[in-house]
C-alpha cells in the first residue's frame, strides 16, 4: 500500500508534522510505502473556478487542470490507498495552504449533476489532523466539531471511503513563551501538556496510520 500524509503546517518539527510523521511510521509498521508532502514547500493556489475539470468531453473532467507545484501532489493522490491531512487551526480555519489544497482535492472530483456524486472511481479511506490552541472542551462551542464533520463528509464523498479525525489541543507554540505577547497561555501547564499529553497524541496518530492500511 502507498500512504501519502500532506502537512498543512509552516513550522516543520512541530505539532501537526510531528503528528503526521507518527501517523506515517504507524502506516510503515504494516507495511506501507509512505511519503510526506510538505504544502508550504510548493507554489500554488485555491482553486480558480476554471470548470476545465467539469467540461462535457474535455480532456480534464475530473482532474484539477492547472498546472503549478500541486498537480504532481494531486496525482499521487489520486492513485494512493490512504490519505492523511494535517493542519494547524489559524483564526479558526485550517491554514490558507491547506484549504487550497482541498479546494484543488475536491473540487476537481465534484460534478454539478444530479447523475452523481463524484467523478473520482476508487475509493481512499482518509484522515484529517488537526492541530489547535483551545482546550477540547471549548471545540462544540467554538464550531470545530461542526467544521471538522464537514471536512470529513467531503473527503468521504469525493472520495468514496470513510474519513476519520484525530484532534490535537491546547499544543505547545514555542520554547520560550516570555518573547512573545502570550500572556493568556500559562507556559508551566502547556509545557506539562506536551511532556504528558502529546505523547498520547502521537501514539493516537500512530495507530490512525497503521489502522489506515488496514482499510
Amino acid at each position: 500500500m502507498a500512504i501519502i500524509a500532506l502537512n498543512g503546517s509552516p513550522r516543520k518539527g512541530w505539532n501537526t508534522h510531528l503528528l503526521l510523521e507518527k501517523a506515517l511510521e504507524g502506516a510503515r509498521s504494516k507495511g506501507a510505502e509512505t511519503e510526506l508532502i510538505n504544502l508550504y514547500d510548493l507554489n500554488f493556489k485555491g482553486c480558480l473556478s476554471c470548470f476545465e475539470c467539469k467540461r462535457k468531453n474535455g480532456p480534464s473532467v475530473g482532474v484539477c487542470a492547472v498546472l503549478d507545484d500541486l498537480r504532481p501532489a494531486l496525482q499521487k493522490i489520486a492513485v494512493c490507498d490512504a490519505l492523511i491531512l494535517g493542519s494547524p487551526i489559524y483564526i479558526g480555519e485550517v491554514t490558507a495552504s491547506m484549504r487550497a489544497l482541498v479546494e484543488r482535492l475536491t473540487f476537481q472530483y465534484i460534478p454539478y449533476s444530479k447523475e452523481r456524486t463524484t467523478f473520482f472511481e476508487g475509493n481512499i479511506p482518509s484522515a484529517f489532523i488537526y492541530t489547535m490552541n483551545v482546550p477540547e472542551s471549548a471545540l462544540e462551542e467554538l464550531g470545530y466539531t461542526e467544521k471538522f464533520e464537514f471536512y470529513g463528509k467531503l473527503l468521504s464523498r469525493v472520495l468514496n471511503a470513510p474519513s476519520e479525525s484525530l484532534i490535537s489541543t491546547e499544543t505547545w507554540q514555542t520554547e520560550d513563551y516570555g518573547k512573545y505577547h502570550m500572556s493568556m497561555f500559562d507556559e508551566a501547564e502547556r509545557r506539562k501538556r506536551r511532556s504528558e499529553v502529546f505523547p498520547q497524541d502521537l501514539e493516537k496518530a500512530f495507530a490512525l496510520g497503521a489502522a489506515l492500511v488496514q482499510c
